[in-house]
């Protein structure tokens, strides 16, 4: 980074470990040597039993680590004062130029507001919102949520002196939802989520999970009411029974939201014994196993900002068959792996899961590395 400006980027720990984890420890890692980064981590986002995912918090499943260069303040708690002052005295301490805050829930906003109180209090530097998210429909769905974000997102983002998305459609809900004039969003791909180790041998990875099919129809990730899962698996029902019999539904992430729904769709299905569902939030060594032992990988999603399931599949080259929403319509349309299909049009995804079958094609990865990443942050950073 030819910019000397010393940078903190803002987000959460591996202890709430979610993609946005990820994100944060890559995006700072990244960062040239030469370059003065530090990191505060949100450590305790809300009280667990509130957390859908409340069975691996805090429990250690990744191995992706901060640089032991990258001063880092791992401990910024909702509900301990504390914290905050050690995480005042940190940024003291660290005299950042630019402060880069993640944006992916509303749970996190009154310590983002507390950040940027302290900015103010400090050597004002400037303030900077990525948005992975421009709402979340959970949250908008509850009351209280909804008006403790409206009032204290507005706080937050009044007066910042840039804002970031991953694509242009999330650059016009942004502008047009926050009231955000568009020459201060700045679009800044997401990068490859690349660090699962190489691809496996696909009869290797297959044994290692028992699977003994000949075509493997893989969804990965969190599993919400967005993702739209009951789709692909109607879907599937529809394949020709000849390729049935020797296809395997794989479905694959920790479930949050619709359990209930989705373990009786399954069991109802008439072939059940085809799916497969795992319900668990995948160690990072176990996620090249998955995607390796794969045909084709199927993300439904009715809507989405971004997908960091679909930045694994296109790191390990494997064919996606996706919903043209929001910011996949961009982030997709130079892989020649994806093959777009209409939310929520079962049709559409039968065919194009029947498209891959018998191919087995490895594509190229797109040019999204981080180094790309990190030029773009620099022409940003130069501009304020």
């Amino acid at each position: 980074m030819t910019s000397n400006k010393s940078v903190c980027i803002v987000g959460p720990s591996k202890r709430f470990l979610s993609g946005i984890s990820y994100y944060t420890i890559r995006l700072a890692n990244a960062m040239p040597m030469e370059k003065e980064v530090s990191v505060v981590c949100f450590r305790q986002l809300l009280p667990t039993f509130l957390f859908p995912g409340r069975s691996h918090v805090g429990k250690n499943i990744s191995d992706l680590n901060f640089s032991p260069r990258i001063p880092v303040f791992d401990g910024m708690d909702y509900n301990n004062p504390l914290t905050w002052i050690q995480a005042y005295r940190f940024l003291k301490a660290q005299k950042p130029d630019i402060i880069v805050l993640q944006w992916w829930t509303s749970s996190v906003a009154h310590m983002q507001l507390l950040l940027k109180i302290f900015a103010g209090l400090l050597n004002k530097p400037k303030l900077i919102i990525e948005f992975h998210e421009v709402v979340d429909p959970f949250e908008e769905s509850i009351l209280p949520i909804r008006l403790y974000s409206k009032i204290t997102g507005k706080l937050l983002r009044k007066n910042l002196d840039a804002y970031i998305t991953h694509s242009e459609s999330d650059k016009e809900l942004v502008a047009k939802r926050y009231s955000i004039s568009p020459e201060k969003i700045h679009v800044i791909p997401h990068g490859l989520y690349d660090q699962y180790g190489k691809l496996l041998d696909i009869k290797e990875a297959r044994r290692d999970l028992s699977i003994k099919d000949d075509f493997v129809i893989l969804s990965f990730g969190l599993i919400r009411k967005y993702k739209g899962t009951p789709y692909l698996i109607r879907a599937f029902e529809q394949l020709p029974s000849k390729i049935l019999e020797k296809s395997r539904l794989l479905i694959v992430g920790e479930i949050w939201e619709d359990r209930k729904e989705l373990f009786d769709q399954i069991k109802a299905s008439p072939y059940h014994d085809k799916i497969t569902l795992v319900d668990e939030y995948v160690p990072d060594e176990k996620v090249n196993l998955y995607f390796s032992a794969a045909d084709v990988v199927v993300l439904p999603y009715l809507r989405a900002s971004q997908s960091g399931i679909a930045h694994i599949a296109m790191s390990f080259g494997k064919p996606v068959v996706v919903s043209e929403v929001g910011g996949l319509k961009e982030s997709m349309a130079n892989y020649e792996g994806t093959f777009f299909v209409p939310p929520a049009d079962v049709d559409s995804i039968r065919e194009a899961i029947l498209s891959q079958f018998g191919e087995r094609n490895h594509y190229e990865a797109p040019d999204q590395k981080w180094d790309r990443i990190i030029n773009c942050y620099t022409e940003l950073i130069q501009s304020i």
